[in-house]
């Protein structure tokens, strides 16, 4: 899609597990210029049943995206990005549920990965804190999940994220709203428990300071600072002070603290033991608070797009240095399926410019899987897009590019990629991938020397590719390969008809 132009007004869009945020800004060549900020608690994490999002909170969030739908009338969609974290990653009814809440927003939303939300928190951590020392620790403690972002300079070295939050650990541990030790106990030790895995990594590697980020992190500094139990962030003995506080309190109901914001009241305890449990499992003594995370940092990915710093096309440049990609024949692959995109997306509805981007970065990576074996190669390349960490790309991205490089060559119908993709995604990834398939099989010699002038027009499912007067009859490896193809697409309802 077209990128905003800079000084433009654009906005991100945080779905969180507790609360939905919203920053609307302007960018431009010195930074980010905040114009203004929505927040609705909509505790999206408390509505996850048996994996599965209630009515009750698929409502709750409809009503808040309605809302932020109209701070955002006139923006373009290059202008927006708005991403849903660990609540809607576990949600099997995530993908119906998004349907109607981009409809609400007027804009499409993402699911990112926790690997790609822990990237966009240490973004926005690194513009927030600039002078912060070189090699540091990032920990954001949210609804549902708890990122851990090792990071030396731009670059971040070790991220993971764990599957306890706020909101998550309220349910298990504090859902009756009674706050005493016995339940502290319980949820500092599952914490410790579901850390284990990471701590020695994390220790070994060390930092040089250790910082925190979101809700989470910023209510308990402003509590610490209210009550003077800290004058510098968050240090072990003034979260130590805390939970004795929410002890002495006793229940929900009955706390009452400096520097609470009424909001996080009823997870605070939660947060408390988790943020307990990353302290001691790491050794951290203090803890610097930053006030950006994930929507800054989608602020500065957007920033980076529109000044040709795509965190995307960096990711797809290492990805064919990993695999051994023929970089010189997927470029000559990607033009020619481009040409034909050009000349038949417009009759199958398909010409936007997020379509022409997964058709290139598709044939960039389309022979990723020789790496593993020649032998159904799409389907091992199929595989690595679809499981890999990309930053820079959504779930509903990677699940796109493996569509598109599965239906590359050999057998292709709508159902088979509707394993990737539900409803209209796969029809249009089918679709899609006609344009790679015959690029594909065009450039099989893996000659340099100039391909023909190839026309392409589409009408309904038919597709008509014309060469010039008696080239097939002198290359009889693209004429059979392209019979092959009419007999291959007629199974999945397309009919070929070569001129």
């Amino acid at each position: 899609m077209p990128t905003p132009e800079p000084g433009s007004e654009v906005a991100a869009i945080d779905l969180g597990s507790n609360s939905f945020h919203m920053i609307v800004a302007r960018l431009d060549a010195d930074g980010v210029h905040i114009q203004d900020r929505l927040r609705e608690r909509v505790a999206l994490a408390e509505g996850l049943v048996d994996k599965r999002l209630t009515q009750e909170a698929q409502d709750r969030a409809i009503a808040c995206l309605q809302r932020f739908g109209q701070r955002l009338d006139g923006l373009p969609q290059s202008s927006v990005r708005a991403v849903g974290t660990n609540t809607l990653r576990k949600a099997e009814n995530s993908r119906s549920f998004l349907v109607r809440a981009a409809e609400a927003l007027g804009h499409p939303i993402e699911v990112i990965s926790g690997q790609e939300e822990a990237r966009i928190i240490y973004l926005g951590v690194l513009h927030d804190l600039p002078d912060s020392p070189p090699h540091k620790l990032v920990v954001d403690i949210g609804g549902g999940s708890t990122e851990f972002i090792l990071g030396r300079g731009e670059e971040t070295l070790q991220r993971d994220s764990i599957g306890m939050g706020c909101v998550g650990w309220k349910q298990r541990f504090f859902a009756e709203g009674v706050i005493d030790r016995d339940a502290m106990d319980r949820a500092h030790v599952a914490a410790r428990l579901a850390m284990r895995a990471r701590e020695r990594t994390y220790r070994r590697a060390g930092w040089d300071a250790a910082i925190g980020a979101s809700g989470t992190i910023k209510s308990v500094e402003a509590i610490l600072r209210a009550n003077e139990w800290s004058d510098r962030g968050i240090t072990r003995t003034g979260l130590e002070s805390l939970r004795e506080a929410l002890i002495a309190a006793g229940s929900v109901e009955s706390l009452r603290l400096p520097g609470l914001d009424p909001d996080r009241r009823t997870v605070l305890a939660s947060g408390v033991a988790v943020l307990r449990a990353v302290f001691e499992g790491l050794r951290i003594e203090e803890m610097r608070v930053a006030q950006s995370a994930l929507r800054e940092g989608l602020l500065y990915d957007l920033r980076g797009r529109i000044h040709e710093e795509d965190v995307r096309e960096a990711t797809i440049r290492r990805f064919q240095e990993r695999y051994g990609v023929d970089t010189a024949h997927a470029e000559r692959v990607g033009r020619t399926a481009l040409d034909l995109f050009r000349e038949g997306a417009k009759g199958w509805g398909l010409k936007n410019s997020r379509n022409r981007l997964y058709l290139r970065w598709a044939a960039q990576l389309h022979e990723i899987g020789q790496s593993v074996s020649h032998s159904g190669y799409h389907k091992h390349g199929a595989y690595l897009l679809r499981n890999a960490t990309m930053p820079g790309f959504s779930r509903d991205d990677q699940e796109m590019l493996a569509a598109l490089v599965l239906s590359q060559r050999r057998k292709v119908t709508r159902e088979r990629l509707e394993v990737y993709l539900p409803g209209k995604p796969a029809a249009d990834a089918l679709r899609l991938g006609v344009f790679l398939r015959l690029a594909v099989r065009i450039h099989r010699p893996r000659s340099g020397t100039r391909q023909p002038e190839v026309t392409l027009s589409v009408a309904g499912d038919t597709v008509h590719l014309g060469f010039p007067g008696g080239w097939l009859d002198t290359h009889a490896l693209t004429r059979a390969d392209l019979q092959d193809e009419q007999a291959i697409l007629a199974v999945a309802g397309i009919t070929l008809r070569v001129d």
